[in-house]
Formats: C-alpha cells, structure tokens, sequence
C-alpha cells in the first residue's frame, strides 16, 4: 500500500481550534485540518507554513509538536504530523475548503471528521483544558 507522508496544523486562538471543511475529492464535507504533503527536502516545520500560506493565504507560528497519526485508508496509508499553531496575523483567506469554523472543546464533536484528524480530538481537547488551568 502506498505511504502518504503529510503535515497538519491545529491552528489555536484562544479556547477555539480552526476547522475547515473539504470541498473537493473522495472525503467532500468531511472536516479536517489544514496542510498537505511534504514536497522532497522539506522538513516538516517547513511543510507545514507553505501550506498555510497556499490554503489560507496567512503566516502561522508553530507553537509545538503534538502527534504522528498512522491510518490506513482504503487506497493509501496516511502518516501525518500534527502541530499546535497559531495565526501570526488576523486576517485569512480559505482558498481550498468550502467552509471553516472555529470550534471549542465542547463543540469540537459537532463536525464530521476525517478519521485520522478524529484520533487528534481528545489530545487537542486536553490541550484546550491545560490552557484553561493555565488561565485560572
């Protein structure tokens, strides 16, 4: 089975993660995070602000590192890296996705996930939490 190596960012604001959802391919509406593939020589860091930079037309920060998913889809195997970030500015464009919300950890199982972007939700709702201790 082929190997897809890919980045995605959980870009943060506050209590909220950005969500955006697929208006193209076999998953159309399904929700997921933002990046892509690896291009040959990038590294993953690297990746990952160019594609934020194509879909949204933004500059992120990388703020850490937070899990490699493993998944098998049918026609594919999907290992993606996935990091907390945050926008380096206010304004953005979605130029791939057909839709976004911002989502709280109370809302964050109201959208319909991709599989492998669903794995990430209990790691992304304690992030969500710590930060929240953090603040009190």
């Amino acid at each position: 089975m082929k190997t897809v190596e890919v980045v995605a960012a959980i870009i943060r604001e506050g209590d909220k993660i950005f969500a955006t959802q697929r208006g193209y391919g076999e998953f159309k509406d399904w929700w997921e995070f933002l990046g892509g593939k690896m291009e040959p020589g990038e590294t993953p860091e690297e990746a990952l602000v160019r594609e934020i930079r194509e879909e949204l037309d933004a500059e992120i920060r990388i703020d850490k590192f937070l899990y490699t998913v493993d998944w098998d889809y049918p026609k594919f195997h999907l290992t993606m890296h996935c990091y907390m970030c945050s926008l380096s500015g206010g304004s953005f464009h979605l130029n791939e996705h057909e839709a976004a919300r911002w989502l709280g950890k109370e809302e964050i199982h109201s959208v319909n996930w991709l599989p492998a972007d669903d794995i990430l939700l209990p790691l992304i709702v304690e992030e969500l939490e710590s930060a929240d201790r953090h603040q009190e």
